[in-house]
């Protein structure tokens, strides 16, 4: 890039992917910090918005990925990562932009549509060929032969809303019994073999290492494996129950003022919600909000009863102080008795 990414550590530079620039020089810069498996996503709406953005302006638009788990690169901004705009997977991620980092107003979530989601999925699984351990919902999960492979929510949003998701099934299944909720949750975390620290090295475990039987990961992701993997290779296993997962957005202001980039990265992200951008988040498999493309997609997602946030865990305040945090529930469901 041009413009130099200052203040960023060399440790986690080896964790994120910076893609090069092309050759030849634009008119105006972007960079755009993301979440681990959002990589295909972006390359291809950088496309569609410079072409948006040309059409409109006459100026050309390079934009430069970064791309980690989000709660990394949360940590990669607060650190000096100069990113005009972040498109994460967790509303805590970017909330931490203004309270540890003041690089944000507190009511950044309310400037854009959909609490500034302009899409959302759920979780899902990835089973091999035939599904031979016979997975079909959350409860299949705990049988004593089926390894899991996940995110660790430790480090990852996917794995945040993975776990989050095998808690809703539970709450759903069990009601208020908070044993039957907890046995449910410590066999389902003693079933997985690998927690990856983000979304993609998960999916990397699973099918390029070959480990596990079932990879558990958003409902985009694992669509977008079959996709590429066209010959029955993988199938896709959407649980009756699960996680509405939003994809909060945010410029960064801090930063937007300091680069000269607030109008082009405001149009960036109000662009995501025109309807040309949300068929394209669509094709990604990725749930939207526009009704014209919802219509037009209803046959690709199947109905699901999907839990927020709230319904689950009252507030994301709430989920990371009980379930999170170092010594809460999810530490102590993972102690060996």
């Amino acid at each position: 890039m041009q413009r130099k990414l200052k203040g960023l550590v060399t440790g986690l530079a080896l964790s994120t992917s910076l893609f090069a620039p092309a050759a030849v020089s634009a008119d105006r810069e972007l960079l755009n910090s993301s979440y681990d498996v959002a990589r295909e996503l972006f390359a291809a709406y950088n496309v569609h918005f410079n072409e948006y953005w040309k059409e409109k302006t006459g100026d050309s638009v390079e934009v430069s990925q970064s791309h980690a788990g989000s709660s990394k690169q949360a940590q990669s901004i607060i650190q000096g990562l100069k990113a005009d705009v972040v498109t994460f997977n967790q509303v805590t991620d970017i909330d931490i932009l203004h309270t540890r980092g003041n690089l944000i107003p507190e009511n950044w979530a309310e400037r854009l549509p959909n609490n500034s989601s302009p899409y959302y999925s759920t979780m899902a699984f990835l089973v091999r060929k035939g599904n031979p351990k016979n997975i079909q919902n959350w409860d299949d999960l705990v049988k004593e032969d089926v390894a899991l492979v996940m995110p660790n929510p430790k480090t990852s949003g996917n794995g945040r809303y993975t776990y989050l998701a095998a808690l809703g099934y539970a709450q759903d299944s069990f009601g208020g019994d908070q044993q039957k909720i907890d046995a449910f949750l410590r066999d389902f975390l003693g079933q997985v073999k690998v927690f990856d620290s983000g979304g993609r090295g998960a999916t990397t475990t699973f099918i390029e290492r070959e480990i596990g039987d079932v990879l558990l990961t958003f409902e985009s992701e694992v669509l977008n494996l079959v996709d590429r993997y066209d010959n029955g290779e993988y199938e896709v296993v959407t649980p009756k129950v699960s996680f509405l997962a939003e994809f909060p957005v945010t410029w960064i202001d801090e930063y937007v003022k300091q680069n000269g980039t607030e109008d082009l990265a405001k149009a960036y992200l109000e662009h995501l919600y025109s309807e040309d951008a949300q068929r394209l988040l669509a094709g990604f498999h990725y749930r939207v909000h526009n009704d014209t493309v919802k219509k037009e997609t209803s046959d690709r997602f199947p109905d699901v009863k999907l839990m927020s946030i709230d319904a689950i865990a009252g507030n994301w305040e709430n989920a990371t102080k009980e379930h999170f945090a170092s010594g809460g529930k999810l530490d102590q469901l993972q102690r060996r008795k």
